[in-house]
């Protein structure tokens, strides 16, 4: 028998998500973009209980942190929360991230760090989504470089109509990539 201890569930559903947790910025923002994408399980099966947690950069490449050593961002969230619907979708709104520095004091290339929580799992997993349009700044981003080139696919976004699709595959065929964080 699993206790409140040994699993994410079944009390994400109760106490994680918010009303505008997946607005990282308000409807009619000036070059919002929807993330979409379904979080499917290691059978292909879509989970209708994960949750999703993005946190990013503004387009200049600030956080609203105050760790963060440019100095603060005011206005931008950079958080957002969204819970999987019946069919295991979500979505978040926001602005594309800009650069940010490395650890290394190299450049990171434009990207959403995600954490995914769902029934079953006893930590939450994490990766990133990175987009297409940013060949070069992808290319030598030194995180998605340590990443099996046959894998990076699973990290970077497909470009929509009204925005991006990023699926996770928590297991199985095309696995997204998780980073031991």
């Amino acid at each position: 028998m699993t206790t409140p201890s040994q699993t994410v569930g079944p009390y994400l559903a109760i106490g994680l998500p918010w009303e505008d947790g997946p607005t990282v910025v308000p409807q009619g923002t000036p070059g919002a973009v929807w993330i979409r994408g379904t979080v499917f399980d290691g059978v292909g099966e879509p989970v209708p209980d994960a949750l999703i947690e993005t946190w990013q950069a503004d387009p200049a490449g600030r956080f609203d942190h105050p760790d963060d050593p440019r100095g603060r961002v005011e206005g931008f969230r950079g958080f957002g929360r969204c819970p999987t619907d019946p069919d295991g979708n979500y979505a978040i709104l926001t602005l594309l991230p800009g650069v940010v520095p490395g650890n290394d004091g190299k450049d990171q290339a434009p990207h959403i760090d995600v954490s995914v929580f769902a029934r079953g799992m006893l930590n939450r997993t994490v990766t990133r989504i990175y987009f297409p349009e940013n060949t070069a700044a992808n290319a030598a981003d030194g995180v998605l470089a340590s990443v099996p080139e046959d894998r990076r696919g699973t990290l970077v976004a497909t470009k929509t109509d009204d925005g991006y699709r990023f699926d996770v595959r928590l297991q199985g065929t095309n696995e997204t990539v998780f980073f031991d964080v």
